[in-house]
């Protein structure tokens, strides 16, 4: 990744598939834990093409509404697909599973895009800048990502990290950039226009960013 950052005083990056992206190993054995966790009775094929139609829904309606489905909704929704009696299924059952799956990213950790991610970062800290990551999530919360980067000793470079699940909104919604940009202006008051988002969803990263006034950047992985 090689950004032209000369005119920027702040870069704000997306994550998933900007910095990282998720271990080949994960989902299939995330799809496992799910049925066997629930006691599903379907196959683990049609359960994983469920995971996978409701991932892909709810991260569409995120961005159709700048809201947040939260993850707890989206297990409800599979698991409801799947003709499971989830109206008996607790909090507790679904914080459980939560847990465990959590433990099984941990073991799986989604790997950096670049092997010189640290490198470069440190590069354009060292220039000056100040940076923040800003990520829609859906299965995967927010503090849990917040273990990734600190397992990658990435944590350090971020001014402050801000994920749709803790603050209830979801690129493109400006909101969620103008949460960025109270961040930033804690830190040094500055134009919109010094403000550089990157990220390689062009809705939600691109023309949100665009829409409210940051200079943004698309990156085709």
């Amino acid at each position: 990744m090689k950004i032209d950052i000369k005119n920027y005083k702040h870069i704000s990056f997306d994550l998933w598939l900007t910095l990282i992206k998720s271990n080949s190993e994960f989902k299939t054995k995330r799809n496992k834990l799910f049925k066997d966790f629930f006691e599903i009775e379907a196959d683990e094929k049609t359960v994983a093409d469920k995971i996978r139609y409701y991932d892909l829904a709810c991260n569409n309606i995120n961005e159709k509404t700048g809201l947040n489905i939260d993850t707890f909704e989206i297990y409800s929704l599979i698991l409801n697909s799947l003709n499971h009696n989830y109206e008996n299924i607790s909090f507790e059952k679904l914080n459980d599973y939560y847990i465990e799956s959590e433990l099984l990213l941990l073991n799986y950790k989604p790997v950096l895009m670049y092997s010189d991610l640290k490198k470069y970062l440190k590069t354009i800290q060292s220039e000056g800048k100040t940076m923040n990551l800003l990520s829609n999530t859906a299965f995967i919360k927010g503090y849990t990502l917040r273990k990734i980067i600190s397992f990658y000793e990435l944590d350090d470079f971020f001014s402050f990290q801000i994920y749709s699940d803790e603050c209830g909104f979801s690129k493109p919604n400006y909101k969620i950039f103008e949460l960025v940009y109270n961040e930033v202006n804690k830190i040094e008051l500055m134009s919109k226009s010094a403000i550089l988002h990157v990220g390689d969803n062009k809705n939600a990263d691109y023309n949100g960013a665009k829409n409210y006034g940051f200079d943004a950047l698309l990156i085709n992985n």
